[in-house]
């Protein structure tokens, strides 16, 4: 974790300027009363990341968000969803969970009238009008618009299988595949059989 240097600061005020009191950035519409938010805001244009993980190479705007991250290497799970089991090691994580039980879908296409419950699922979705694939295995020449394609793609390279059943010694790359294969057992959905090898 580093804190923001005497250049960054002289950048910062390149990038903005007060009037009356407040804070305002050139480069958009963003306003606040505090310097403190500024700042913050100001590395969404910087791209500065000033807040470092010490377990890999992540790096971050908000130490907030390196707080979150933390949680990854740890296995913590702190936001819990009210409604049903499910924890996540993010508050974002929640938030878009939360998503799936209100049905709200506030990311929206500008290509065409679909819309999703997370940022993330509309810029892969885009990718499908665009015909980008940024995702790239690095065992063959496929690529992806989903990065959730290519990690299942990239167990078939792998032989990765890490959803196993509680009632055979059966493994899957896909957690669908495994809870379709639970019902062959229990004749229902049997949610509470997946979890991870």
């Amino acid at each position: 974790q580093s804190t923001p240097s005497h250049a960054s600061h002289e950048q910062d005020h390149s990038l903005m300027f007060v009037e009356g009191g407040l804070y305002s950035c050139r480069q958009c519409t963003y306003v606040t009363k505090k310097s403190g938010n500024m700042r913050r805001h100001l590395r969404k244009h910087t791209g500065e990341r000033p807040f470092l993980c010490h377990l890999c190479p992540a790096a971050f705007f908000q130490r907030r968000h390196l707080k979150d991250h933390i949680h990854t290497h740890t296995g913590e799970r702190p936001f819990t969803c009210d409604l049903c089991s499910a924890s996540f090691s993010t508050k974002t994580g929640l938030v878009n969970h939360m998503r799936t039980h209100t049905g709200e879908r506030p990311f929206s296409c500008d290509h065409c009238s679909a819309s999703f419950s997370n940022k993330m699922s509309l810029k892969c979705h885009v990718h499908t009008h665009t015909g980008e694939r940024p995702f790239s295995c690095h065992h063959c020449n496929a690529s992806f618009s989903w990065k959730s394609n290519l990690k299942y793609h990239v167990r078939t390279h792998t032989g990765e299988r890490p959803f196993s059943c509680d009632h055979c010694n059966a493994s899957f790359s896909r957690k669908s595949t495994l809870k379709l294969h639970v019902r062959t057992h229990t004749g229902k959905p049997g949610l509470e059989s997946l979890h991870p090898a």
